[in-house]
């Protein structure tokens, strides 16, 4: 490498290396090197990033606790390179010890005040020099401070102006966010006036945020639009007052905090997992995403949706172990409902909600019914269910649902269902996309089979169902294209049998047939229109039929078939001219027809 003293160009970001070539130095005309490792013994030292002159663009500097001494590191020249845009500085985070001397080595790492992007990980002294914040550097827009585990305060980052995205991970002895954080106690000057983005991680022993400016009015973040504060566990007040910018907001796992949330007049999107349920009792009158989770003592919806002023579009709740749905709905607005983890929820009223475009539930464990109430005079305007390991579920509306437009139906891994709902047929007449796996109590589909504008149909580890077949029907669905069967169901030898699929089926995709060695050469000649064919994990799969493959097929996909695949590797020359209208097999993502 060393030789190369021409080469402009070296980029090793995404690899491995951990060492660079010694004499790097000589390649004075690097413009791009994406990644540099200080070297402990033989590879390259510190100093001879001071020969790159012509250094831009982004480079991460790797290996920093092996700098033996901080006047080595002001030989790296940074201050000097006035074209780079990104840097990253990073020691090793298995060498977590306190080092002071690491504060000399960082302010003689100092860049050049055009840098846009800075990352520090791993930091090791109690306090970041003064650079870092400094207002000289008006052109960062990104900046990242990263386990920076000894740290007792935040920089005066306030003062950089362009600033726009912020993220402080990992300062485990912050007590307090307080003035020096905004740098600047003129309220003529507003702190962080750019930036959209903040992100607080793993601040362990965070207690409280000081706000900026009058009592009831912040001065600072006046364009913050985004808002992220995650595991801190001590947090307990102090939030800003108000932020006239924010879209996003999410808190996760901040058990203590019990301040009220900013005032956020186009704030759409709220998170709040493991947090206390104080924060629910105000919610903003304009929020349109709402995601709780981790509420144990969550008994009902918040009150704040209640509101006839709620505007709240889509809510997802998860692992509220007490949560009860309310008899009679005031959520007028709501169009999409998500459940998960909620064991309480025995029974879902499928008509509560009047707008609910779309509903999801997964991982409700007592859930055994869906219902609709008696006086139900009205068609759901749902459009897509999904269901989602239930192991209790056990029956659906009596005399079916009453769902137009509903284009999507699911459900997956429900082994204690026993039916479909009722007149399918009639009653989801629009039901495009059908999903049905891992219920091994099903043994037929409904009366009056399902309905004709089904398009995409996906049936694996039904055995109830998939042994009675015969009787599926599927020659009335004029529309199917797309048919997926899957199971390890060991009876079957070869597949599709005369019959069971319609003509205009256009993709099969066979799965998991443990015992299945041919395809059935009677019942895929019917298949006139089928286009592709995959089939996956059949282990005693041999061949495919020499002859009776339909015509129109273009595209072969086998994945996992050993026995299929050794043939043809032993004879694939002959085999192209066996299926002449083929244009691609694929086994194992390797072509098989050049």
């Amino acid at each position: 490498m060393r030789k190369l003293i021409n080469l402009r160009y070296l980029d090793i970001s995404g690899t491995a290396i951990k060492e660079m070539p010694m004499q790097l130095g000589r390649l004075k005309c690097l413009q791009t090197l994406t990644k540099f490792i200080v070297s402990k013994d033989n590879g390259a030292s510190i100093e001879e990033l001071g020969n790159f002159a012509n250094l831009r663009g982004k480079i991460s500097i790797l290996g920093l606790q092996n700098i033996v001494s901080p006047t080595n590191a002001l030989k790296a020249c940074l201050k000097d390179r006035k074209y780079l845009e990104e840097l990253v500085l990073e020691w090793n985070a298995l060498d977590a010890n306190i080092s002071e001397c690491q504060i000399f080595v960082l302010d003689n790492l100092r860049p050049h005040s055009n840098l846009k992007s800075l990352t520090i990980k791993n930091y090791g002294a109690e306090s970041l020099p003064d650079w870092v914040g400094h207002h000289s550097f008006s052109n960062i827009v990104s900046l990242r401070l990263k386990n920076c585990k000894h740290c007792h305060n935040l920089p005066p980052l306030g003062r950089l102006p362009s600033l726009q995205n912020l993220c402080v991970v990992g300062f485990e002895r912050v007590v307090n966010v307080d003035h020096e954080f905004y740098g600047n106690d003129s309220s003529t000057v507003k702190p962080f006036g750019s930036l959209k983005i903040l992100r607080f991680k793993r601040m362990l022993n965070w207690a409280e945020w000081s706000s900026f400016g009058a009592e009831n009015e912040d001065v600072a973040f006046p364009q913050l639009e985004e808002l992220y504060i995650y595991s801190c566990p001590e947090l307990k007040g102090g939030l800003p007052v108000h932020l006239p910018s924010l879209v996003k907001f999410e808190i996760h796992e901040c058990p203590q905090l019990v301040a009220s949330l900013p005032r956020a007049p186009i704030v759409r999107e709220l998170k709040l997992r493991d947090c206390n349920e104080v924060l629910l009792k105000e919610l903003p009158n304009k929020l349109r995403k709402l995601v709780i989770g981790g509420f144990d003592a969550l008994e009902s919806l918040p009150n704040g949706m209640v509101a006839s002023n709620n505007c709240v579009q889509e809510l997802e709740i998860k692992e509220c172990t007490k949560l009860e749905l309310p008899t009679h709905s005031h959520f007028l607005s709501l169009e999409t409902l998500s459940l998960s983890g909620c064991d309480s929820l025995k029974s879902f009223p499928l008509d509560l909600f009047q707008k609910l475009y779309n509903i999801s539930i997964w991982g409700c464990k007592n859930l055994e019914s869906f219902t609709v109430s008696e006086q139900h005079g009205r068609d759901l305007v749902t459009l897509c269910i999904y269901i989602s390991n239930c192991p209790n579920l056990v029956s659906f509306p009596k005399g079916g649902i009453r769902a137009p437009d509903l284009s999507t139906f699911t459900i997956f891994n429900c082994e204690s269902l026993r039916s479909l709902p009722e007149k399918m047929h009639v009653l989801l007449p629009s039901l495009n996309h059908f999903n049905i796996s891992g219920c091994p109590r099903i043994e037929s589909f409904p009366q009056g089979g399902l309905p004709s504008n089904v398009k995409y149909m996906d049936v694996e580890e039904c055995d109830k169902l998939f042994a009675r077949r015969a009787g599926w029907g599927l020659q009335k669905l004029h529309s199917l294209r797309y048919f997926s069967v899957g199971g390890k169901y060991e009876d079957v030898e070869s597949f599709p049998e005369p019959g069971l699929l319609p003509s205009c089926l256009t993709q099969l995709r066979i799965r998991w047939f443990q015992n299945m060695k041919s395809l059935d050469k009677k019942g895929l000649p019917h298949l006139t229109s089928l286009q592709q064919l995959s089939i996956w994990g059949c282990p005693k799969l041999e061949y495919i039929p020499k002859e009776g493959l339909p015509t129109s097929l273009s595209i072969i996909e086998i994945r996992r078939c050993p026995l299929l695949r050794k043939r043809w590797q032993s004879k694939k020359g002959k085999e192209r001219r066996k299926i002449p209208n083929v244009a691609h097999i694929l086994i194992d993502f390797e072509e098989f027809i050049e």
